[in-house]
C-alpha cells in the first residue's frame, strides 16, 4: 500500500483497543411494566438537546476546527451520559500531520464528511482521494486505514449506525492480524463474498465529490443530499444532508419520526422543537405540544432532535447564512417511514406560489 512504501506514520502504539472501563456498544432498554411513554418524556425533559464539544482546539475557520487533541471526540454514542440516542454514532474525527490511523475492519459501515484537509483512504487495499468538502464511504465489511500524508491537520465527523449492525448480531471487528484461536480447525482462506451482492458494487463511489449532487430548494430548506436513497455513494443506513438557511430566514415546519443529529459549521441562530405524543385508542393518534421548546445553538454546536418530534430553524446572524451537516439513519424509511412538511420554508413558498 502507498502509506507502506511511504512510511507514513502509525498513530497510537498499535496494540489492540481496550478500555478503562467495559464500553457499551449497544443499550438496553429495561421497565418494569409495558407502556414506555413515561420514559420517553423524561428524556425529552431532562436531557439537554445543544451542546459544545468539550474539546482542546486551536480555531481555525468558523466552518472547521484544528483539534491539538488527536483521535476521535464522540459526540452521540449508546454510553452517552445523560443517554440520547443510538440511532447513529457520531463523532469528530482528527488527525495529526503525516499519519495514518491503526488499519482495522468492522462488519458496520460508516460516512466521513471531511471539514478540513486532504488525504486518501486504503480500503481492501484500494485507494481513494479526499479533501475537504468530501463524502467518504467506508464499506461495511472493510479493512481500512484513513491517511494525513500532508503538513496539516485532517478534520471530518463521522455518522455510522455501528449500534444496529451490533444489535443484529454483525460482531466481527478487530485489528488488522487477528485471527480465529483455532485457525488450525478451519479451512483455507476464501474470499467474504456473502457481504458483496453484485448491485453494491456497480454504480457506487467511495468518495462523493461537492459537485456530484445538486444544491436545489425543496419545501425544508436549501440543501444537498450526500448520504441517501438516490445518492451513488457506497453507504445504506446514513442518509445526510448539507443545509444553507439564508440571513433573516428560516426553514420550513418538518414533521418526521426519525431522530436527527446536526453539527453546525457556520453561522449561529435556534431551533423549536414540539413534541409528539401518542394517544393509543382505536388507533394510533398524534397529539403535538402546542408550545414548542426554544433550544439556541451557533457555529460548533451539536444539536440532537429526539425521535417523532416537529421542528423548524431560524438563522439570527444578520450577516451571513446558517450551515449545518444533518444526518438520521435511513432504516427509518425502510420501515416505512417518511417526512411531513407542514409548512415550507419562505423561498420554496415564493417559488411554488399557491
Amino acid at each position: 500500500m502507498r502509506s507502506e512504501r511511504e512510511q507514513i506514520r502509525i498513530r497510537g502504539d498499535r496494540r489492540p483497543a481496550t478500555y478503562d472501563k467495559p464500553r457499551t456498544f449497544v443499550k438496553g432498554i429495561e421497565s418494569g411494566e409495558y407502556n414506555l411513554n413515561e420514559q420517553r418524556r423524561k428524556l425529552l425533559e431532562e436531557v439537554p438537546r445543544v451542546f459544545s464539544p468539550k474539546l482542546n482546539f486551536t480555531p481555525r475557520t468558523e466552518a472547521s476546527r484544528i483539534f491539538k487533541e488527536e483521535g476521535d471526540h464522540n459526540l452521540l454514542l449508546p454510553d452517552d451520559e445523560p443517554f440520547r440516542s443510538q440511532s447513529l454514532h457520531i463523532n469528530l474525527s482528527t488527525a495529526e500531520p503525516g499519519t495514518r490511523n491503526q488499519g482495522h475492519g468492522h462488519q458496520n459501515e460508516a460516512m466521513f464528511y471531511i471539514l478540513e484537509g486532504h488525504g486518501w483512504e486504503e480500503h481492501d487495499g484500494q485507494e481513494h482521494p479526499w479533501e475537504a468538502g468530501d463524502a467518504v464511504a467506508v464499506h461495511n465489511d472493510s479493512v481500512h486505514w484513513h491517511v494525513n500524508p500532508t503538513n496539516e491537520w485532517t478534520v471530518a465527523i463521522v455518522m455510522k449506525a455501528k449500534p444496529m449492525w451490533l444489535f443484529l448480531g454483525m460482531h466481527q471487528q478487530g485489528e488488522i492480524g487477528y485471527l480465529p484461536p483455532d485457525v488450525e480447525q478451519r479451512g483455507p482462506r476464501v474470499e467474504w463474498t456473502v457481504a458483496r451482492r453484485p448491485e453494491d458494487l456497480v454504480g457506487k463511489t467511495k468518495v462523493l465529490k461537492s459537485t456530484d449532487t445538486p444544491w436545489e430548494w425543496t419545501p425544508h430548506s436549501y440543501q444537498r443530499k450526500i448520504a441517501g436513497t438516490g445518492v451513488p455513494i457506497r453507504l445504506k443506513a446514513t442518509t445526510a444532508h448539507l443545509h444553507e438557511i439564508p440571513v433573516g430566514s428560516h426553514t420550513g415546519r418538518r414533521w418526521q419520526m426519525a431522530d436527527e443529529s446536526i453539527y453546525f459549521t457556520e453561522g449561529s441562530g435556534y431551533s423549536l422543537h414540539w413534541d409528539v405524543a401518542v394517544e393509543i385508542d382505536d388507533q394510533f393518534y398524534a397529539r403535538v405540544a402546542m408550545e414548542p421548546t426554544r433550544w439556541e445553538w451557533k457555529a460548533g454546536d451539536f444539536m440532537w432532535i429526539p425521535t417523532n418530534m416537529v421542528f423548524q430553524h431560524f438563522n439570527t446572524d444578520p450577516a451571513k447564512p446558517a450551515k449545518f451537516l444533518s444526518g438520521s439513519n435511513t432504516a427509518f424509511e425502510w420501515l416505512g417511514y417518511q417526512t411531513v412538511d407542514l409548512d415550507p420554508c419562505p423561498e420554496w413558498q415564493a417559488q411554488n406560489p399557491r
